[in-house]
């Protein structure tokens, strides 16, 4: 991209958008190209400005935030960050907007000085960013339709491949685009490590098990794994399985050194173990390295290896690491990743 990314700030407030467009006065990498005061201006002023990134405030008159979010991911699709005091991490309207197609979320400050304003435009900065350097393949309206629950197997299924996903931040999103589209009639089990706190990893779980085919749950130490589901854990835990009484187990352990990340690693180290040629492992969005090795093992034992394009991530260190150190048989923005998994022999 020449020049500077251009940047739509859409908010009622007055106050809020002329904060916004201050912060990026120093800011030689993004400029303001425009203002909006609700959904049908904002969608206006796409079309008329062709904004590189935006931010998207939710409660506004008229056409509210999330509404005009996934008009824009039908019309024209941008990357979008959501700022608002409604998208508060592990709430269901965050999870919303992200599948509705925003590829971050901020908390809005609810005061407009001290300390928490500037933690908080740092943050600001720091996401319109990362997001402006996302694919607008990635960016998209997430299609997906509420699990009819009632009509979930009773018996358990018969488990013969267990595919092991890995993720950090930019990892809501990416597992949105995945979990709810893969299928639930096949006898494969699904685990994902994803970093961040245990609260929100059970309200995630409870969300993606609304819209998907395979059912999602909190991943319970000693429970057996079955096909057709999809078992989370937090980064701050290990979870790994290990075969017990002639059958695959969870194994869920608080992490003794969680700020030195590793519970992918291990993860996919203990698939790899269990499953030799019959595992998978996807490494997703995040920061730093956790999963490289993990997936070069799922890899050494015939495993298929799995990693997220960089450029569609919205963190993208993990995802260059797995690259560094292993040869993946898949290379797939997050929207193609599913597709891959669910035609795993």
């Amino acid at each position: 991209m020449n020049g500077p990314c251009r940047l739509l700030v859409v908010d009622d407030s007055k106050i809020m958008r002329r904060l916004i467009a201050d912060l990026f006065d120093s800011d030689d990498k993004i400029r303001v190209v425009g203002e909006a005061t609700d959904g049908i201006e904002a969608l206006a002023s796409v079309s008329r400005l062709a904004p590189d990134v935006i931010t998207l405030d939710i409660n506004m008159p008229g056409m509210d935030g999330l509404t005009t979010l996934k008009h824009l991911m039908i019309r024209n699709p941008k990357p979008t960050v959501m700022l608002s005091t409604l998208t508060r991490e592990g709430e269901r309207t965050t999870f919303d907007a992200l599948r509705y197609g925003a590829v971050d979320f901020i908390t809005k400050p609810t005061r407009l000085d001290g300390g928490e304003l500037e933690a908080q435009a740092q943050d600001i900065i720091a996401k319109v960013n990362l997001a402006a350097a996302v694919a607008l393949e990635s960016v998209c309206y997430i299609r997906a339709t509420p699990r009819d629950k009632a009509a979930a197997p009773a018996a358990p299924r018969r488990c013969d491949r267990v595919v092991a996903f890995g993720a950090a931040e930019g990892g809501y999103g990416a597992l949105l685009k995945i979990i709810p589209q893969l299928r639930p009639d096949l006898p494969a089990a699904y685990l994902a490590v994803l970093y961040v706190a245990p609260p929100h990893v059970e309200a995630f779980a409870r969300y993606l098990d609304d819209y998907s085919g395979v059912q999602v749950k909190r991943a319970i130490d000693g429970e057996p794994v079955e096909g057709g589901v999809c078992y989370l854990g937090a980064g701050v835990e290990y979870l790994t399985v290990a075969a017990r009484d002639g059958r695959l187990v969870l194994q869920v352990h608080r992490a003794p050194f969680a700020s030195r990340r590793g519970s992918i690693d291990r993860l996919m180290f203990s698939v790899a173990e269990a499953m030799k040629g019959r595992a998978a492992g996807v490494v997703l969005s995040g920061s730093g390295e956790d999963g490289s090795e993990g997936l070069e093992e799922i890899h050494r034992m015939d495993g298929v290896a799995i990693v997220q394009n960089p450029q569609s991530c919205l963190h993208k260190g993990m995802t260059q690491a797995a690259l560094a150190r292993c040869q993946p048989d898949f290379v797939l923005s997050d929207v193609k990743i599913a597709t891959v998994v669910n035609g795993l022999p």
